[in-house]
């Protein structure tokens, strides 16, 4: 299965390595790709909401779309990030902020709904539960129902420092998911469907829309998904 990488640092740590094993155990390696954050897009969102009359118009367009044209292309996401002060690290966080266009009140990808996802954070101490939940709710708004999570507290700040029983621990954990998600289908659940629905409820009145949302209104039409079509 064709598999990206997006780690949310460019150091190899913890996290990165428990990533490389997830992925290592679905896909060969022909078939992985790897995204480093901030090397291979190092920009905040400047909040100019050029991106919501065309994606084009994001002045960091080019760099975000060598990585979303792997994303779409992917069977499976595998996101890794430290625990940077009880959240996600900071260039993960900007990933994120510059792909809102692509949550389900706007523009989200048909291809995301059939996408299968692993979370990982590792933290030295607590936080990794509040890491992981920044990126599951994008990946659900993205339409991503199969999330499979991976968090761990390791008491170490680099890999070869965690304890044997816990390295033990958290690899076999990790072999687990990656078998997983080898072998279960992708089922839209009740969260997703409820959220596409009231997106849809709210969206399909164009009259109250501004003219930058026209565009989002647009899309949806386009795709016929007030007329009942559905991405998944």
């Amino acid at each position: 299965m064709k598999t990206v990488v997006i780690h949310g640092q460019n150091h190899k740590g913890s996290s990165y390595h428990l990533g490389e094993i997830v992925a290592q155990h679905i896909a060969a390696p022909e078939e992985i790709t790897e995204i480093f954050l901030p090397r291979d897009l190092n920009h905040f969102c400047l909040g100019c909401y050029q991106c919501l009359q065309a994606e084009e118009k994001c002045p960091f367009y080019e760099e975000k779309k060598v990585i979303m044209d792997a994303v779409k292309e992917a069977d499976v996401l595998v996101f890794t990030t430290p625990t940077y002060c009880m959240r996600a690290s900071a260039s993960m966080k900007a990933f994120i902020d510059l792909t809102f266009v692509n949550w389900m009140p706007h523009r989200p990808q048909p291809s995301m709904f059939n996408k299968k996802a692993v979370v990982i954070s590792t933290a030295a101490g607590a936080g990794a539960k509040s890491a992981i939940k920044d990126i599951t709710t994008c990946l659900s708004y993205w339409g991503v129902s199969y999330i499979k999570t991976l968090g761990a507290s390791v008491a170490a700040t680099n890999w070869n420092e965690i304890a044997p029983k816990t390295k033990e621990k958290i690899t076999k954990k990790a072999e687990k998911i990656a078998a997983q998600v080898c072998t279960q289908k992708v089922r839209v659940n009740l969260k997703t469907r409820f959220i596409f629905q009231l997106m849809k409820l709210s969206g399909n009145d164009s009259s109250k829309m501004g003219t930058v949302l026209q565009t989002d209104y647009l899309y949806w039409k386009e795709n016929g998904w007030f007329n009942g079509k559905k991405p998944y």
